[in-house]
């Protein structure tokens, strides 16, 4: 898979996806579009650390190079659950809107320039 040079967060996200499904499904995955969890779940898989990781997440969901379906429009908040109480472990992420929490699962993502890969 063809990912943009230098250390940037695309990239990372690209090589963590290409890791975890392979260079082919990753390349379908950020066209077509994954869920958030799908996202979480190579990242956490890969070999960068939690926190790396989670950034990696926020940025995402944060970014121009990423569409997030659904749109996120008002007040929202990223939840961020963990291993087991106490611990700075994440897991999964929820987004608390004012029209109650989005799961992971629930969220999509597709990389809006597609020459990136």
């Amino acid at each position: 898979m063809q990912s943009p040079k230098g250390p940037n967060p695309v990239a990372a996200i690209c090589n963590a996806l290409s890791h975890e499904y392979g260079d082919s499904l990753a390349r379908l995955m950020l066209i077509q579009g994954m869920t958030l969890a799908d996202l979480i779940n190579s990242l956490l898989r890969s070999p960068i650390k939690n926190s790396e990781a989670i950034r990696l997440v926020t940025h995402a969901l944060g970014s121009v190079d990423f569409l997030v379906e659904p749109q996120i429009v008002g007040p929202s908040h990223i939840a961020y659950i963990y291993d087991r109480p106490g611990s700075l472990h994440v897991v999964d992420i929820g987004i608390d809107t004012t029209q109650g929490q989005l799961a992971s699962t629930g969220i999509r993502l597709c990389l809006r320039d597609r020459e990136t890969i």
